[in-house]
């Protein structure tokens, strides 16, 4: 995540433009470390989320409303006595610290004209909202602070507020060359490690792309830099930090394919493996980036139980298969024994009594071989005993190599449930995939009186041709989507030696173009196990072509014609449908 105090500044600036001279109409304080201000300004009514929440410290315009309690906080109750109806007269950030300063103007009990202000600080777990009046004494916070919480600072009414300086960093914004280099040189560390911890405001992101716009490995360290090469970075450092100065930022976010993987207020170029898409503004950005954020989050909180299960089954599995392979190997000398035996009938007439070996021709090599022998029998009946041998190793490898072809199939039919898990983005793909590992026997259906109804659709794209292309999430979707929904003519694909999901693209009757190949090769790269990788190799056959075997596992197919192709695993151009 890169809150850092370059996204803090673009926030400042947006704050600036929005909610200047406006005037607090509402104050609420829906969970105990978040406030919500309903502000009125001249481009209307606004409302400023801001969160001191330890796991997720936010601050961003909404559209959004909260249900508040029915008793309001103290410190809401106390907000609302001095500044409500107060006016926001200035929005500030130090030093590019992630610290937001809102200065209100109000009047007091007297009538007469004061400032405070309410500064928010987004420090992760120390994150708050503390109030100060204009003397910078604070008169209460969001969260209380005292000595044996924090030997750095007191937060407690009372006490006089300032921004501790724990880390001696500088300000990026003012930093002159000569400055920038002594900071550098004097860490112990990588270069871009240097950047973050030297300055305020640049986060392990940002740092990494100086580095990148400069053209320098990032895990240099700065004393390897020649002089040309540190004034060279200090330009583009400049350069960089010139856009936060005159406010040039542009909000975006950077997906890999549906998840979101970062966001920024400037651009990343070292992203470039990522699709960006930008927003007009960094509080759309911040809402819509943890919004998606949290329902992955929670998607893959519920699916804990769910992976769980699946992943002790595959490690079972896994080396069930091992040890079966390792007894499938003891019996590799079985044919050794039976032409022991033959070798005996065929020679042993000759042999004297007690005889401990018997040496002789293998009539199939034309080799002399070395054959021991139990010498309290008989020749007939040490032949006996390595047909007896021979026999018991034969039918413990027919009897194991089934096995092991059925171990292997768990094996597969399990990765397939895990790659499920992988792309589960709703509860009702958790439910479709838990009815599955029920009726496969890996789970206990729990009693219920009411019956649970799983409405589930697969995945639905339309190509750059208009052609709809169709993802099963599971293995049950898999099927009726290539048994039940497709027709002969359509086509059939999906990723070579991995699990993942059927595709399947509906003709009509017509003949695709190259580019639907391609579209529907994409997704079925992206939605298996290879996802993220150059080049997959992609199946495709028409559906006609595709048989399920008699008792063959949830979306196990078998095909003997196909088409390849080999294809990226970028679906960020191709357009999905609700």
């Amino acid at each position: 995540m890169a809150f850092d105090g370059t996204c803090v500044a673009c926030l400042v600036h947006e704050l600036k433009e929005q909610l200047l001279n406006g005037r607090i109409a509402k104050i609420a304080q829906p969970e105990t470390d978040e406030l919500l201000l309903t502000i009125k300004s001249t481009s209307g009514q606004k409302r400023l989320c801001i969160s001191a929440s330890a796991s997720l410290p936010l601050i961003y315009l909404t559209d959004s409303n909260k249900t508040s309690p029915m008793t309001a906080p103290n410190f809401c109750m106390l907000l609302r006595k001095h500044i409500s109806n107060g006016r926001i007269v200035d929005i500030y950030q130090p030093k590019l610290e992630r610290i937001i300063h809102f200065t209100i103007e109000h009047l007091d009990e007297l009538g007469d004209l004061c400032k405070k202000d309410l500064i928010v600080e987004i420090m992760g777990k120390h994150s708050n909202i503390i109030f100060c009046n204009e003397n910078g004494m604070i008169i209460d916070s969001i969260k209380h602070v005292s000595a044996q919480m924090s030997s750095v600072r007191e937060v407690l009414p009372g006490r006089d507020y300032f921004v501790p300086d724990t880390m001696e960093k500088s300000d990026p914004l003012s930093v002159s060359e000569s400055d920038f280099i002594e900071l550098l040189i004097k860490r112990n560390m990588t270069l871009a490690k240097s950047l973050y911890t030297s300055f305020t405001g640049v986060s392990p992101v940002a740092a990494e792309e100086i580095c990148t716009l400069s053209g320098i490995d990032s895990y240099l360290s700065p004393k390897e830099l020649s002089g040309d090469t540190f004034k060279h970075l200090y330009n583009q450092f400049t350069i960089y930090f010139s856009a936060v100065k005159e406010g040039r930022f542009s909000p975006a976010i950077y997906y890999d394919g549906k998840e979101p993987k970062e966001f920024s207020a400037l651009p990343l170029t070292h992203f470039g493996g990522y699709t960006r898409k930008e927003f007009s503004s960094i509080s759309e950005v911040l809402e819509t980036y943890y919004a998606s954020k949290n329902t992955i989050t929670r998607i893959r909180q519920k699916s804990a139980d769910l992976r769980h299960i699946v992943q002790t089954a595959l490690d079972r599995n896994k080396k069930k298969y091992d040890l079966q392979l390792k007894q499938l190997k003891d019996t590799e000398n079985r044919d050794k024994y039976k032409v022991y035996g033959e070798l005996l009938h065929t020679y042993g007439y000759n042999l004297e009594p007690g005889a401990k070996k018997l040496e002789a021709l293998n009539y199939y090599t034309n080799e002399m071989i070395t054959i021991p022998l139990d010498h309290t029998k008989t020749p007939q009946e040490n032949a006996q005993r390595y047909f007896d041998k021979y026999n018991k190793q034969k039918r413990t490898f027919e009897a194991l190599s089934k096995l092991i072809q059925e171990t292997q199939d768990d094996i597969t039919y399990l990765e397939s449930i895990s790659n499920a898990l992988d792309i589960a983005l709703t509860e009702d793909d958790l439910a479709e995939i838990k009815e599955e590992l029920i009726n496969a026997g890996y789970m206990r259906r729990k009693f219920t009186k009411k019956k649970i109804k799983i409405k589930n659709k697969p995945l639905h794209y339309i190509s750059s041709d208009g052609f709809h292309m169709y993802v099963g999430k599971n293995n049950l979707q898999n099927d009726e989507l290539t048994f039940h929904f497709a027709v002969g003519n359509d086509w059939w694909f999906h990723a070579k030696g991995t699990p993942g999901s059927h595709v399947v693209v509906k003709t009509e009757g017509q003949e695709l173009p190259d580019r639907t190949f391609e579209e529907a090769g994409r997704l079925a790269a992206y939605y298996s196990k290879a996802r993220g990788s150059e080049k997959v190799e992609i199946d495709y056959i028409e559906k006609k072509h595709v048989k399920k075997p008699n008792g063959g596992k949830p979306g196990f197919v078998v095909y003997y014609t196909n088409y390849s192709l080999m294809i990226d695993s970028d679906i960020s151009q191709i357009q999905e449908l609700s």
